[in-house]
Protein backbone atom coordinates (compact mmCIF):
# COMPACT_ATOMS: atom_id res chain seq x y z
CA UNK A 1 0.00 0.00 0.00
CA UNK A 2 1.22 3.52 -0.86
CA UNK A 3 1.23 6.11 1.91
CA UNK A 4 1.61 9.79 1.10
CA UNK A 5 3.49 12.40 3.17
CA UNK A 6 1.31 14.05 5.82
CA UNK A 7 2.16 17.53 4.54
CA UNK A 8 0.81 16.81 1.03
CA UNK A 9 -1.79 19.34 -0.13
CA UNK A 10 -2.17 18.22 -3.75
CA UNK A 11 -1.62 15.02 -5.74
CA UNK A 12 -0.41 14.82 -9.34
CA UNK A 13 -0.44 11.57 -11.28
CA UNK A 14 1.29 10.54 -14.44
CA UNK A 15 -1.11 8.38 -16.45
CA UNK A 16 0.57 5.68 -18.56
CA UNK A 17 2.38 3.15 -16.39
CA UNK A 18 1.24 4.94 -13.23
CA UNK A 19 -2.57 4.77 -13.10
CA UNK A 20 -3.17 2.88 -16.35
CA UNK A 21 -1.31 -0.31 -17.23
CA UNK A 22 -0.60 0.75 -20.81
CA UNK A 23 3.17 0.41 -21.02
CA UNK A 24 3.21 -2.93 -22.85
CA UNK A 25 0.79 -1.45 -25.41
CA UNK A 26 3.01 1.60 -25.91
CA UNK A 27 6.12 -0.58 -26.13
CA UNK A 28 4.63 -2.85 -28.81
CA UNK A 29 3.33 0.15 -30.75
CA UNK A 30 6.70 1.92 -30.76
CA UNK A 31 8.47 -1.27 -31.82
CA UNK A 32 6.09 -1.63 -34.77
CA UNK A 33 6.53 2.01 -35.83
CA UNK A 34 10.34 2.01 -35.56
CA UNK A 35 11.02 -1.48 -36.97
CA UNK A 36 11.38 -0.31 -40.61
CA UNK A 37 14.24 2.02 -39.58
CA UNK A 38 16.52 -0.69 -38.18
CA UNK A 39 16.51 0.51 -34.57
CA UNK A 40 16.45 -2.08 -31.79
CA UNK A 41 13.71 -0.47 -29.72
CA UNK A 42 14.25 -2.47 -26.53
CA UNK A 43 12.73 -2.08 -23.07
CA UNK A 44 15.71 -0.11 -21.68
CA UNK A 45 15.53 2.42 -24.51
CA UNK A 46 11.76 2.67 -24.09
CA UNK A 47 12.04 3.42 -20.36
CA UNK A 48 14.62 6.16 -21.03
CA UNK A 49 12.13 7.89 -23.32
CA UNK A 50 8.92 7.28 -21.37
CA UNK A 51 7.03 10.49 -20.70
CA UNK A 52 7.98 12.27 -23.91
CA UNK A 53 5.29 13.13 -26.47
CA UNK A 54 5.41 11.13 -29.71
CA UNK A 55 7.15 13.80 -31.78
CA UNK A 56 9.80 14.35 -29.11
CA UNK A 57 10.43 10.59 -28.86
CA UNK A 58 11.06 10.35 -32.61
CA UNK A 59 13.32 13.42 -32.54
CA UNK A 60 15.35 11.89 -29.71
CA UNK A 61 15.66 8.58 -31.59
CA UNK A 62 16.87 10.48 -34.68
CA UNK A 63 19.48 12.17 -32.51
CA UNK A 64 20.59 8.87 -30.90
CA UNK A 65 20.71 6.76 -34.06
CA UNK A 66 21.39 9.27 -36.83
CA UNK A 67 18.09 8.43 -38.55
CA UNK A 68 15.84 10.89 -40.38
CA UNK A 69 12.43 9.60 -39.35
CA UNK A 70 9.50 11.98 -39.84
CA UNK A 71 8.22 12.65 -36.28
CA UNK A 72 4.62 13.10 -37.44
CA UNK A 73 4.47 10.10 -39.79
CA UNK A 74 6.19 7.67 -37.40
CA UNK A 75 4.17 9.04 -34.47
CA UNK A 76 0.97 8.41 -36.41
CA UNK A 77 1.94 4.77 -37.09
CA UNK A 78 2.60 4.34 -33.39
CA UNK A 79 -0.70 5.98 -32.43
CA UNK A 80 -2.72 3.90 -34.90
CA UNK A 81 -1.33 0.64 -33.54
CA UNK A 82 -1.85 1.77 -29.94
CA UNK A 83 -5.54 2.40 -30.67
CA UNK A 84 -5.94 -1.29 -31.57
CA UNK A 85 -4.70 -2.29 -28.08
CA UNK A 86 -5.98 0.42 -25.75
CA UNK A 87 -9.41 -1.09 -25.05
CA UNK A 88 -7.81 -3.90 -23.03
CA UNK A 89 -6.15 -1.41 -20.63
CA UNK A 90 -6.60 -2.04 -16.91
CA UNK A 91 -5.95 0.20 -13.93
CA UNK A 92 -2.87 -0.19 -11.76
CA UNK A 93 -4.75 -0.97 -8.56
CA UNK A 94 -2.14 0.11 -6.00
CA UNK A 95 -2.18 3.65 -7.47
CA UNK A 96 -5.89 3.72 -8.36
CA UNK A 97 -6.60 2.95 -4.69
CA UNK A 98 -4.76 6.17 -3.70
CA UNK A 99 -6.86 8.11 -6.22
CA UNK A 100 -10.09 6.74 -4.74
CA UNK A 101 -8.93 7.32 -1.16
CA UNK A 102 -8.08 11.00 -1.68
CA UNK A 103 -10.89 11.89 -4.08
CA UNK A 104 -12.69 14.94 -2.60
CA UNK A 105 -10.05 15.04 0.18
CA UNK A 106 -7.15 16.66 -1.73
CA UNK A 107 -7.08 18.33 -5.14
CA UNK A 108 -5.82 15.89 -7.80
CA UNK A 109 -4.63 16.26 -11.37
CA UNK A 110 -3.07 14.29 -14.21
CA UNK A 111 0.24 15.38 -15.75
CA UNK A 112 0.90 13.20 -18.80
CA UNK A 113 3.01 13.18 -21.96
CA UNK A 114 0.02 11.66 -23.73
CA UNK A 115 -2.19 13.67 -26.10
CA UNK A 116 -5.45 15.14 -24.84
CA UNK A 117 -7.50 12.62 -26.83
CA UNK A 118 -5.28 9.72 -25.75
CA UNK A 119 -5.49 10.65 -22.07
CA UNK A 120 -9.27 11.10 -22.26
CA UNK A 121 -9.72 7.70 -23.89
CA UNK A 122 -7.44 5.92 -21.39
CA UNK A 123 -9.20 7.48 -18.39
CA UNK A 124 -12.58 6.49 -19.81
CA UNK A 125 -11.50 2.88 -20.35
CA UNK A 126 -10.29 2.51 -16.74
CA UNK A 127 -13.37 4.52 -15.56
CA UNK A 128 -11.35 7.14 -13.69
CA UNK A 129 -12.09 10.30 -15.70
CA UNK A 130 -14.26 11.83 -12.94
CA UNK A 131 -11.60 11.71 -10.20
CA UNK A 132 -9.36 14.54 -11.44
CA UNK A 133 -9.81 18.30 -11.21
CA UNK A 134 -7.41 18.94 -14.10
CA UNK A 135 -5.72 16.92 -16.87
CA UNK A 136 -2.57 18.44 -18.39
CA UNK A 137 -1.35 16.71 -21.56
CA UNK A 138 1.29 17.15 -24.26
CA UNK A 139 -1.23 19.44 -26.03
CA UNK A 140 -1.22 21.88 -23.09
CA UNK A 141 2.50 22.55 -22.69
CA UNK A 142 5.52 23.80 -24.63
CA UNK A 143 8.27 21.90 -22.83
CA UNK A 144 7.76 18.13 -22.28
CA UNK A 145 9.18 16.08 -19.41
CA UNK A 146 11.92 16.14 -18.06
CA UNK A 147 11.09 19.88 -18.06
CA UNK A 148 8.89 20.60 -15.00
CA UNK A 149 6.26 22.62 -16.96
CA UNK A 150 3.65 19.82 -16.98
CA UNK A 151 3.68 19.44 -13.19
CA UNK A 152 4.04 23.16 -12.44
CA UNK A 153 0.94 23.79 -14.56
CA UNK A 154 -0.95 21.15 -12.55
CA UNK A 155 0.10 22.79 -9.27
CA UNK A 156 -0.91 26.26 -10.49
CA UNK A 157 -4.34 25.06 -11.59
CA UNK A 158 -4.86 23.25 -8.28
CA UNK A 159 -3.64 26.40 -6.47
CA UNK A 160 -1.15 24.34 -4.46
CA UNK A 161 2.47 25.34 -3.81
CA UNK A 162 4.77 22.97 -5.78
CA UNK A 163 6.61 21.94 -2.59
CA UNK A 164 3.28 20.70 -1.16
CA UNK A 165 2.53 18.51 -4.20
CA UNK A 166 3.21 14.77 -4.46
CA UNK A 167 3.85 13.41 -7.95
CA UNK A 168 3.21 9.73 -8.73
CA UNK A 169 5.48 8.63 -11.59
CA UNK A 170 6.94 5.53 -13.24
CA UNK A 171 9.22 7.25 -15.76
CA UNK A 172 12.78 8.52 -15.29
CA UNK A 173 12.00 11.74 -17.17
CA UNK A 174 8.84 12.34 -15.15
CA UNK A 175 10.60 11.83 -11.83
CA UNK A 176 13.28 14.29 -12.94
CA UNK A 177 10.57 16.80 -13.91
CA UNK A 178 8.90 16.44 -10.50
CA UNK A 179 12.18 16.92 -8.63
CA UNK A 180 13.04 19.96 -10.74
CA UNK A 181 9.60 21.36 -9.92
CA UNK A 182 10.50 21.05 -6.22
CA UNK A 183 7.81 18.44 -5.58
CA UNK A 184 7.73 15.24 -3.57
CA UNK A 185 7.88 12.08 -5.69
CA UNK A 186 6.46 8.57 -5.32
CA UNK A 187 8.20 6.09 -7.64
CA UNK A 188 5.40 3.66 -8.49
CA UNK A 189 7.96 1.13 -9.70
CA UNK A 190 8.51 0.37 -6.02
CA UNK A 191 4.93 -0.95 -5.87
CA UNK A 192 4.20 -2.20 -9.37
CA UNK A 193 6.48 -3.64 -12.04
CA UNK A 194 5.77 -3.75 -15.77
CA UNK A 195 7.38 -6.77 -17.43
CA UNK A 196 7.85 -6.11 -21.12
CA UNK A 197 7.18 -8.93 -23.54
CA UNK A 198 8.70 -8.81 -27.03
Amino acid sequence: MITIPENAKGLIFDLDGTIANTMQHHFESWRKAILPYGIDFNADLFMQLTGKPRWATVEKLNELFGTKMDPIAVGNVKASHFKTLVDSTEEIAVVADVVRKYHSVLPMSIGTGSTRNGAKKTLEIIKMQHFFDFVITADDITNPKPHPETFLKCAALMKVNPKDCVVFEDGILGMQAAKDAGMMVVDVNDYFETVFVL
